[in-house]
């Protein structure tokens, strides 16, 4: 485990301390990759609150704070109306939440597409105000230049490419990506196009597997797939989705639990307890000291 619990008793909550382990590095992850083969899959599940990263962290090499989190905590209809200080205050509590994966924080839209200097302003604020290990934008060969440009100021970068939710409007909807020869191509100069600019890793998403295959042996960072392949150098997803906790998923999602089903029959139980009047009982209640009431 990486981390050890202290019982705050002014709450009844048990908060994280750090144990002694060295929290992984963006230098660790992307030399998992060596001559173009990764010995250990890499890790990775998002993660939006300090709870969550505490439940997840012992798991996982990366923790992603995903934009995703527009839909899954804020109920929007995608991502592209996240906000900057949504992924900050989100991102600043995973980090708090988790001592041994790398966080990574998502950048929304609108926030680094302009210039290379708009990106680092937005960039520099992120990893300040989180202490996240790096970022992630979305956008091939467009977004080379900027990608080199936060690179060589000190600010990692994971790349996106396939699938870009944020460009969801651009691509039509959210179909798998590279089915004809012209995107399939246009996907992989993507790749390449990013790797060239110094990205430590490049998520892979919602595209067809021949493709994702072809990316993972051209280029020499980790990638990481998300409805690709199984060949990819690690995995991520959604963490809501493999819990169950929505009714539908995307096809490439794997259910490991229903959450759910879960909630809701606690729920039910507990509704059906307080209208019976036997919640709280008086194991949950204070008596003064010496009753013998009950």
């Amino acid at each position: 485990m990486s981390t050890t619990y202290q019982l705050d008793t002014s709450t009844s909550r048990a908060h994280p301390t750090p144990a002694p382990m060295k929290r992984l590095t963006v230098p660790a992850i992307r030399q998992r990759k060596v001559d173009g083969t990764t010995a250990e899959p890499i890790v990775m599940l998002t993660a939006y609150t300090a709870r969550q990263a505490q439940l997840l962290d012992a798991h996982c090499d990366l923790l992603l704070v995903g934009d995703s989190l527009g839909q899954v905590i804020y109920g929007l209809p995608s991502s592209v109306p996240v906000t900057l200080d949504m992924m900050i205050a989100h991102g600043a509590a995973v980090v708090r939440g988790s001592y041994h994966a790398a966080v990574i924080v998502d950048m929304p839209f609108g926030t680094y597409e302009g210039s290379p200097e708009a990106a680092f302003a937005s960039a520099a604020r992120v990893m300040k105000e989180t202490g996240c290990a790096a970022i992630k934008l979305e956008g091939g060969e467009a977004m080379a230049e900027t990608v080199d440009f936060l690179v060589r100021r000190g600010i990692p970068v994971m790349g996106h490419v396939g699938l870009t939710p944020q460009a969801v409007n651009v691509l039509g909807g959210y179909g798998a990506r590279g089915r004809s020869e012209a995107e399939a191509a246009k996907i992989l100069g993507d790749a390449r196009a990013l790797e060239q600019a110094g990205a430590f890793a490049i998520v892979i998403e919602g595209v067809v597997e021949p493709v994702a295959v072809a990316i993972t042996e051209a280029v020499s960072c980790p990638t990481i797939g998300i409805g690709a392949s199984a060949r990819c150098d690690g995995q991520v997803l959604v963490t809501e989705d493999m819990l169950g906790v929505f009714e539908r998923v995307p096809r490439f999602v794997k259910v490991y639990e229903n959450l759910a089903e879960t909630i809701g029959s606690a729920a039910a139980r507990y509704a059906d307890e307080v209208r019976a009047r036997t919640f709280p009982g008086q194991e949950q209640t204070y008596q003064p000291r010496g009753s013998k009431l009950g």
